[in-house]
């Protein structure tokens, strides 16, 4: 059990070595659309699916910190 104030949680940096924007499983045109804060719309997953071809798996990549 943390006894830390929620103040000072916000305060903390994670560390790169933990951050990861991917589990290793496929990109999905969701993910990309969700990522770059869009509506699942029918055309914003086209736009989606050509960013993955483009780009592959780096495209949610590029898209998350």
């Amino acid at each position: 059990m943390s006894t830390a104030q929620p103040d000072e949680d916000a305060d903390r940096v994670t560390p790169d070595a933990l951050l990861h924007t991917r589990t290793g499983t496929e990109v999905t045109p969701e993910d990309v659309v969700l990522a770059a804060g869009r509506d699942v719309t029918p055309a914003n997953l086209e736009w989606a699916r050509r960013k993955i071809a483009t780009e592959g798996a780096a495209a949610l990549d590029k898209l998350l910190p």
